[in-house]
């Protein structure tokens, strides 16, 4: 076995998407010495040409585009008749979002993972989440990230490949957990760059982010996650993030409403997707149907429709029944 520069086994990674996020971790995964091949649709590259050989295939793209670019994904591999790559190629997604597609008032909507799984059933699935502002990262500056796998092995290949003294890495085999954590924490970031915006201090702030732990969790554990991984770095580490930095895009979604601006013309000056929007909406439907209480949620989703003002939202939070703290 040859090792590079880093120690590392030297791997052929092909990132799906050029966005802030697939360009970070290509140049994370380059800065370890690995092959790196970034893809997306207006590449010049084929998509075939990207994949071939890959040991670790990297979905970064935004949520609306992760079912066809599997399904293109799948396409490519069974016209090269199965010899684009091997049986131990890894899929990470770092995707944080739901499937709009899925869902009903009886099935759960699919995760990214879950897409992926589908397309390639018989193929290792990984998900990367944590606090990991882009910016910040491509800057040097310090970070943490944990990778979701029920296959220990496969964790450990994209733990190995990724870790640097810059970026620490860590494993966790509820990859569900790790996948929803990054998710449902974009739908609090919208909730908190409100609370924000209208300047309502740092109490406010903190009860809010303790309460939306708490829904995130409520949620988790109906769809089967374990509750122990919302307190890592998925979940109460990237709501931490993603709700005290203007670097974060569902933060300047919510920030923006709170000053007054449409909603569309705050999606539109964004750089890059605030998936926590139509996470909200799936999120919403899905209580409805189960019964859960999700009531920041439920806000968030009427502030997004025009149905609430940012003021008659935080209202109706404190305004809620008494309740105990737990339960």
């Amino acid at each position: 076995m040859i090792l590079n520069d880093t120690g590392a086994v030297p791997l052929t990674v092909a990132v799906l998407g050029a966005g802030a996020w697939g360009s970070t971790l290509a140049q994370l995964f380059a800065a370890k010495g690995h092959t790196v091949r970034v893809w997306a649709r207006r590449s010049q590259m084929d998509l075939a040409t990207a994949l071939a050989g890959a040991d670790v295939v990297v979905s970064a793209v935004s949520m609306k585009g992760v079912r066809a670019i599997a399904t293109q994904v799948r396409a490519a591999y069974d016209q090269a008749q199965a010899r684009l790559f091997g049986p131990s190629t890894v899929f990470l997604t770092a995707t944080k979002g739901l499937d709009p597609d899925s869902g009903s008032a009886t099935e759960l909507p699919l995760l990214p993972s879950q897409l992926w799984q589908q397309a390639f059933p018989a193929h290792a699935i990984a998900v990367l989440s944590g606090p990991n502002l882009s910016k910040e990262i491509q800057q040097g500056l310090p970070a943490a990230t944990v990778i979701g796998s029920s296959n220990l092995a496969a964790a450990e290949t994209i733990q190995t490949a990724l870790s640097s003294q810059q970026f620490r890495v860590y494993t966790n085999p509820d990859i569900l957990g790790v996948e929803l954590g990054g998710t449902l924490k974009n739908v609090m970031a919208i909730a908190v760059g409100t609370c924000d915006g209208l300047q309502l201090g740092t109490n406010a702030k903190a009860a809010l982010v303790t309460r939306g732990l708490a829904e995130i969790i409520r949620l988790g554990e109906y769809w089967g996650a374990q509750p122990d991984t919302f307190y890592g770095l998925s979940g109460l580490g990237d709501l931490l993030a993603t709700c005290n930095s203007p670097l974060s895009r569902n933060y300047q979604v919510g920030y923006g409403l709170a000053q007054g601006k449409a909603l569309d013309a705050i999606l539109r000056d964004l750089q890059g997707t605030a998936e926590g929007v139509n996470t909200t909406q799936v999120i919403v439907q899905l209580a409805s149907h189960q019964a859960i209480a999700v009531p920041i949620s439920q806000q968030v989703c009427q502030l997004l429709h025009g149905d609430s003002s940012p003021q008659a939202a935080v209202a109706a939070l404190m305004l809620r029944d008494a309740k105990p703290e737990l339960g």
